[in-house]
């Protein structure tokens, strides 16, 4: 079995006006499904500086490491091929997004609020709610005092 490893992010943003939460995803070209960036490894590389350039080379978002959140999915995208995937929690205070060209259809900032139910896979729900998880334990305001979202 071919094993591949690529690591991504979870990347935040809070509105600076609402306080609202948002949590940015792709739109792959290739079947539509919506996922958080991230892409393989390259020689030399740690995890972290992995999923710092995959999320700028699909975003142009900037990322910086939010807490010690590290979350790993497995999975098969063909026969033969067994996939590791690492995440770990980002923030930006970037709004500005840019789509990188040919393989992704669209970056977006969904509330964080509507994220788990815009996410296509399993695994990446599974992601999002331990994150979600790990953000209410360390006291992560997910919205601002006084607002309904």
């Amino acid at each position: 079995m071919h094993h591949e490893k690529s690591c991504g992010a979870l990347v935040l943003r809070r509105d600076a006006n609402s306080g609202k939460a948002y949590i940015l995803m792709i739109r792959h070209k290739n079947g539509g499904h919506r996922s958080f960036p991230k892409g393989h490894m390259e020689r030399g590389e740690t995890e972290y500086m992995t999923a710092v350039r995959e999320v700028f080379e699909e975003t142009a978002v900037q990322i910086r490491i939010l807490s010690d959140f590290r979350q790993t999915v497995h999975y098969c995208p063909m026969p033969g091929v067994r996939k590791e995937v690492v995440y770990f929690l980002t923030e930006t205070l970037q709004e500005q997004v840019k789509p990188r060209e040919g393989e992704i259809a669209q970056v977006e900032w969904v509330p964080l609020e509507q994220a788990e139910s815009s996410l296509t896979h399993e695994n990446d729900k599974t992601v999002l709610r331990a994150a979600i998880k790990k953000l209410k334990k360390n006291g992560f305001p997910l919205q601002r005092a006084g607002t309904n979202g």
